[in-house]
């Protein structure tokens, strides 16, 4: 359990999803509708979740993956990002059931994961 109870919610979605493709085959008119309708969605969960927001977070943009081998462009899951305090990691998680990131937009799942310590502070 995080000690500060502190969570860092990460939003994923495959470009290449069976979810993304019968996204992309809606006709323009119905992504839009459904595009509305998800942001309006969106915004009733963030009002309805306020309290428990630490920070809004937002999109991520195209990732570079820095090694010892150097940086290099490379792809992964990750579309957004928020911080969430609850009392514990299961009341974190349940803040994302049902939540338009997968209900009406074509995002997979919302993982959620503890903030930990920093060893030795």
């Amino acid at each position: 359990m995080s000690t500060n109870e502190t969570y860092l919610a990460v939003f994923l979605g495959s470009k290449t999803s069976p979810r993304m493709t019968e996204w992309q085959a809606l006709s323009d008119a119905e992504r839009q509708k459904r595009e509305q309708q998800g942001v309006a969605a969106w915004q009733a969960w963030t009002e309805k979740h306020q309290a428990a927001i630490a920070a809004m977070g937002g999109p991520l943009g195209k990732t570079k993956k820095v090694s010892a081998g150097g940086i290099a462009d490379v792809s992964n899951a990750m579309g957004a990002f928020m911080v969430v305090q609850a009392p514990s990691h299961e009341a974190a998680a349940k803040l994302f059931e049902k939540h338009p990131h997968f209900t009406i937009f074509p995002g997979e799942a919302v993982e959620v994961m503890p903030v930990l310590p920093i060893p030795g502070r």
